[in-house]
């Protein structure tokens, strides 16, 4: 069944008449995804620190937030390094901020989020190329981040789940850096978007197949990138030697068949992939903790994963 807090917030949504995210521009639908994120984010974590800064990459400069534990500053530490979603056109550092501290301070690691050149402006594969140049730079400057290189994990929601999936092959086939795990939040995989659950859930549940669709027109340039594995990693033609991969999908999600799919393909390619479903959540309902009390769930279990996977405590 549908999530209470979840059939409260989509009641209150139908009510109020505001006009859908594809019905805007895209300036407008930017801002608008930011304020309603922002307003639905938890307050900032005394015990963590936030630092914005600069990485250097081919097409200029990479804007990054380092999020550190209070308690661990000075410290070389872990990190995770993370990209949000957004549909490759909306989002930011700020409205992902909550997550970003939220595993920061629950897993007691080093947290570095990524804010990737976004469409229209910047088509694909621009968000790719500032994202694997961004992974290159905290690899290559980790010391001076207190971050230990070796203990890299990366991931994201959504388009920054997508954008994980692809980081990770690339880190394979261009000889890293290495990973020691791959986190895919609700992500997209297959921008043919014709899987059954778009069908089932594609209106009624916060992201629509129109949205989808709104997303995959101002990101692709043609129809024909969408068989390019690094918009669609559920088609590259090889999974086998990733790093272990985590996959969170929400029942009431259009895009939960396209995560499923591919922690299928992972494990039919010899990837350790471990798999969690929210049965009654929507897309995107991490970023909503201040009204849903599950997305802090989720982001506690991901941080007991980041944790177990660098071995802490």
């Amino acid at each position: 069944m549908l999530d209470p807090e979840v059939a409260v917030l989509l009641d209150s949504l139908s009510k109020s008449q505001a006009p859908a995210l594809y019905d805007l521009p895209p300036d407008e639908a930017k801002e608008t995804y930011r304020r309603a994120r922002l307003a639905l984010a938890t307050p900032d974590r005394a015990n963590v620190t936030k630092r914005d800064l600069l990485a250097e990459g081919p097409f200029g400069p990479i804007p990054l937030r380092l999020y550190t534990p209070v308690s661990r500053v000075g410290e070389t530490l872990p990190a995770l390094v993370f990209y949000h979603g957004g549909g490759f056109t909306v989002g930011d550092l700020d409205t992902h901020d909550g997550v970003c501290q939220h595993l920061c301070d629950k897993a007691g690691i080093a947290v570095v989020a990524v804010q990737y050149r976004v469409a229209p402006e910047f088509k694909f594969p621009a968000p790719i190329d500032d994202s694997y140049a961004a992974l290159i730079w905290i690899s290559q400057n980790a010391g001076a981040l207190g971050i230990d290189a070796s203990q890299l994990a990366i991931g994201g929601d959504s388009a920054g789940g997508c954008l994980s999936a692809v980081l990770s092959l690339m880190a394979r086939d261009r000889g890293g850096p290495e990973l020691r795990l791959q986190m895919l939040i609700y992500p997209t995989t297959d921008l043919a978007h014709t899987l059954e659950s778009h069908t089932r859930l594609g209106t009624g549940y916060m992201l629509s197949t129109a949205l989808l669709y709104y997303f995959r027109n101002l990101y692709l340039s043609s129809p024909a990138e969408i068989e390019d594995w690094r918009a669609s990693p559920l088609r590259a033609p090889d999974h086998r030697n990733l790093p272990p991969a985590w996959i969170l999908t929400a029942g009431y999600d259009p895009l939960s068949d396209e995560g499923e799919a591919y922690a299928e393909r992972l494990q039919a390619s010899g990837v350790r992939v471990t798999t969690v479903r929210f049965p009654g959540q929507i897309h995107g309902f991490i970023t909503m903790g201040k009204i849903l009390p599950q997305a802090l769930d989720a982001l506690d279990q991901a941080a007991a994963v980041l944790v177990t996977t660098f071995g802490l405590h």
